[in-house]
């Protein structure tokens, strides 16, 4: 069983950072980004391992009876393995970008904000109090590290197909980042950590999921007029369809597998269908 539970543990690691990875290749395969993408796809990975195993290294108080909350309460040592691997390499690369630190720098502050109220002292413990856009928050910081930082760094491609890409991957984090948040709503109240899913009635959030995959579907449809062909924008549709389908399921399945590796997985998943099926 220990086995299991590490191998569970670690895949699950691994997999995070692969999405982020293979969001990143999504972005510079669409947007024909020129920079040293390899530097910047094993810093996305390593630094994701870090932020994602610091955030569950803090989260061992959950009061949500599931595999992945009991293994992190009895086994932070991995923890903290993965966290010193993670940042001691994602370190590394960050002076392979060093002309752009004040991006970079600015992605490692937004990941540690999302955790940061987890230490429940001092100023941190504040910003529970104020974290009313916590989804929002989460969204925009893996929409900031995939998506607006490649951009960034090359700095030759500030158009309207990159707001519109932007946008687009933005509501869809943001709707399954809502799916999350309904269903940890009774441990964040019980923490004090306050989001719009814990204020909204089950009308109110079943209303802001539905205008997050609008926004979704508004924005991605909007890139056929720039640059991306019909084919691309119905792949890049494909993981909000199975969002929408996935949501009355998740909201009353609260499986490790569903959350962290089907929706999870969801993020991704347009990428891996438009790596191998070409824009054209």
């Amino acid at each position: 069983m220990l086995k299991y539970l590490f191998d569970l543990l670690l895949f699950t690691s691994l997999f995070i950072a692969g999405c982020a990875s293979m969001m990143v290749i999504q972005t510079n395969q669409l947007l024909h980004l020129q920079y040293n993408y390899i530097a910047y796809l094993v810093f996305v990975f390593f630094s994701t391992l870090c932020s994602y195993n610091f955030h569950w290294y803090l989260s061992s108080d959950a009061t949500s009876e599931n595999i992945r909350i009991r293994w992190t309460h009895n086994h932070k040592i991995l923890h903290l393995v993965l966290i010193a691997i993670g940042a001691l390499v994602s370190v590394w690369y960050f002076f392979q970008f060093i002309e752009h630190w004040i991006w970079l720098a600015g992605a490692a502050f937004l990941t540690f904000l999302y955790s940061a109220p987890k230490l429940q002292y001092g100023p941190f413990a504040w910003l529970s109090r104020i974290a009313v856009g916590k989804t929002l928050f989460l969204a925009f910081v893996w929409m900031y590290v995939t998506t607006f930082l490649p951009i960034a760094i090359d700095d030759h491609h500030w158009n309207m197909a990159t707001v519109l890409f932007c946008t687009s991957r933005f509501m869809l984090i943001y709707a399954i980042c809502i799916i999350f948040d309904y269903r940890d709503r009774d441990y964040d109240k019980l923490s004090g950590i306050r989001s719009m899913i814990t204020y909204f009635n089950e009308r109110g959030i079943n209303n802001l999921f539905a205008a997050s995959l609008a926004g979704f579907a508004i924005s991605t449809v909007a890139l056929y007029f720039y640059e991306l062909s019909a084919l691309t924008i119905v792949l890049l549709l494909i993981p909000g369809v199975i969002t929408a389908v996935l949501y009355p399921v998740a909201k009353k399945n609260f499986s490790d597998y569903l959350y962290y590796f089907v929706l999870d997985g969801l993020m991704m998943f347009s990428s891996l269908l438009t790596i191998f099926i070409p824009n054209k």
